[in-house]
């Protein structure tokens, strides 16, 4: 017999009664009776419970033996008197009376519990981990999370991409987030980065004449936390094509995300599903009227109204707090909120003012309740609609779509500040209202980016998105905006995949011509020598023939995370850091001695006080 199994804890059933089998595990929980001691004892892949009789020798060991000690035990399988069977249980029909138990290890005092999962202090979780590991939700969501991996994998290979590793230690980059900075003790005053992505890797790849690639790839961004992204280090389904339009991206990689959350759309009994029809295009422009986000989450059908024009004319209105904000170059938007005047309080209505006021530092969010005028006809006693003409009044609600017993809120100034409170509003609504689609992944592309916007700060143009991606029309678009206007409605082969307001990855068509890359940089306001010193590897090798290229790398955490329902991306990585960016259990970021530093050539400056 092997020296610690036969069989797994969650592998024993009826089929096994009356067989002598060899199990080992953690001691999960213990019940004490009168007539046996109970324990379950629990490996990686189930649990079995295992009877220990008084006069066994070894039953005040067992008695004595502390919460996730290790333990072998040996036995005869037998069946569960009926009303005794553990129907929620896989191996709840059979128990295993202990002839032999060893303590293999012995545990101490734990500084967390394994059982039951009760809420614990992050910090405790994160430096006891390996104990946090053992408990049952976070063990199956990183199970979930290899098996996810392992699916998307094999799709990918099934739409006949090929798997390569791009440099961990690589160039620093100007663009996007901060490098993490590795010394060179080769180099003295000289430093890789690790990469932020493998983007200019992935295109060099196509260059080269590969054509397509994937990988699953380790990205590292010395960047704040987030509830959906991991300070440090995350991974991303990396992705590159030659010779494809955005159309032939979107069909490449649609399959593959769908095929991976209708295949653990019923993860653990969720029930949950994916349409059968196509991912919706939605134009980022559009997406930012109806929604007031670049990620939607498509389960919420709440969608805003542009209502500035209702409120410019104070006379018709008698609310002059808009109307000086139209008159500023500002926007009303409208939130809806339907039945809320019928089924909700005043103190609804109040608290979504304050929510504006307290999550978003916004002036505040207007609304209007709804309701049956006394002669007829809708009207409303809250202030920004008391004063409205009747006939100025029903167009507006017409517009919105209202009715009585229906609310409405309202955002308002400057455009970029009121579509983002009302989108932000429009997804609290959703979920206080009880409207957000139950069981469904809704996915859409957003696309159409613009190429440029204006900077407020620098008070000029500059890339509003990806500076490396193919703007529409070309090199002919480019030459044909003359005016700053012209110049910002020029779009991008730009876009990005979102599921449930998630979203999951950003991608484009890139620019795979060094003149029209030259010239769009130019109109950004960055010179040759600029693009030549911060880019010139990836531009030369555009100079030897490159072919046209796009691609696209969906995030595997945030994909894992709306798999496993986690609020949190650290509960679908292994060894997460802190949200200050610390490793507790390992003890990272430390101090290193002096030996190490004068090996790399670094003296450590005295720190500056902020």
């Amino acid at each position: 017999m092997h020296a610690y199994r036969t069989h797994t804890c969650g592998e024993l059933r009826k089929s096994h009664v009356g067989e002598t089998v060899k199990l080992s595990g953690w001691l999960h929980r213990r019940r004490e009776h009168a007539g046996a001691l109970f324990i379950d004892l629990r490996d990686h892949y189930g649990l079995t419970q295992v009877v220990v009789h008084p006069g066994a020798p070894f039953y005040e060991d067992a008695k004595r033996a502390s919460a996730e000690s290790v333990l072998t035990v040996t036995g005869k399988v037998i069946a569960r008197e009926a009303e005794a069977v553990n129907p929620e249980l896989p191996t709840g029909e059979v128990e295993l009376p202990a002839d032999t138990l060893i303590i293999e290890s012995a545990a101490e005092k734990l500084p967390l519990p394994v059982f039951a999962e009760p809420d614990y202090p992050e910090d405790i979780r994160l430096k006891h981990r390996y104990l946090d590991l053992r408990r049952e939700t976070l063990h199956k969501n990183m199970i979930l999370r290899s098996q996810v991996i392992a699916s998307l994998r094999q799709r990918m290979i099934a739409q006949g991409f090929t798997e390569y590793q791009t440099p961990i230690l690589t160039a620093s980059s100007p663009e996007g987030a901060r490098d993490f900075l590795v010394p060179s003790r080769l180099h003295p005053g000289e430093f890789y980065a690790l990469p932020q992505a493998p983007q200019q890797f992935k295109q060099l790849l196509m260059v080269s004449g590969f054509d397509r690639y994937f990988q699953i790839a380790p990205c590292f961004r010395d960047e704040d936390a987030r509830a959906d992204r991991s300070p440090g280090e995350f991974y991303q389904l990396d992705i590159e094509m030659s010779f494809v339009t955005q159309d032939d991206v979107f069909g490449a990689i649609e399959p593959v995300m769908r095929g991976v959350f209708e295949e653990f759309a019923d993860w653990e009994g969720k029930g949950r599903s994916v349409p059968p029809e196509p991912f919706v295009h939605i134009p980022y422009a559009e997406a930012m009227t109806k929604y007031g986000s670049d990620k939607p989450d498509l389960r919420n059908p709440l969608e805003l109204s542009d209502v500035t024009e209702f409120f410019a004319d104070e006379s018709k209105t008698g609310f002059s707090i808009f109307a000086k904000i139209i008159k500023g170059g500002g926007k009303v938007i409208a939130i809806p909120a339907p039945k809320a005047a019928a089924e909700k309080s005043r103190k609804f209505f109040d608290d979504m003012d304050k929510w504006a006021k307290k999550e978003m530092q916004a002036p505040g969010l207007g609304y209007a309740r709804l309701k049956e005028a006394d002669g007829g006809g809708v009207d409303s006693q809250d202030p920004v609609l008391k004063g409205f003409e009747a006939g100025h009044l029903a167009a507006l609600l017409e517009h919105m779509g209202l009715g009585a017993g229906d609310g409405v809120f309202f955002s308002a100034g400057a455009k970029g500040a009121a579509y983002k409170l009302a989108g932000a509003a429009r997804n609290e609504l959703g979920k206080s209202l009880e409207l957000i689609e139950e069981g469904v992944f809704r996915f859409c592309w957003i696309v159409d980016f613009p190429m440029f916007e204006y900077d407020e700060d620098n008070k000029k143009i500059d890339f509003s998105h990806n500076p490396f991606s193919m703007p529409q029309g070309g090199m002919e678009a480019l030459n044909a905006a003359k005016t700053e206007e012209e110049i910002l409605d020029i779009k991008a082969f730009q876009y990005d995949i979102v599921c449930n307001g998630i979203e999951l990855s950003s991608g484009a068509i890139r620019n795979h011509r060094p003149d029209v890359m030259l010239k769009a940089f130019e109109m950004a306001g960055y010179g040759p020598e600029v693009v030549e010193a911060e880019f010139g590897g990836m531009l030369n090798a555009f100079r030897y023939g490159a072919p046209p290229h796009g691609g696209i790398a969906p995030g595997v955490d945030r994909i894992v995370m709306l798999l496993a329902d986690a609020e949190n991306i650290r509960d679908v990585t292994l060894f997460p850091m802190n949200g200050q960016a610390r490793d507790l259990l390992m003890g990272a970021p430390s101090p290193v001695d002096d030996k190490q530093l004068k090996e790399l050539n670094i003296r450590m400056a005295p720190q500056v006080k902020s």
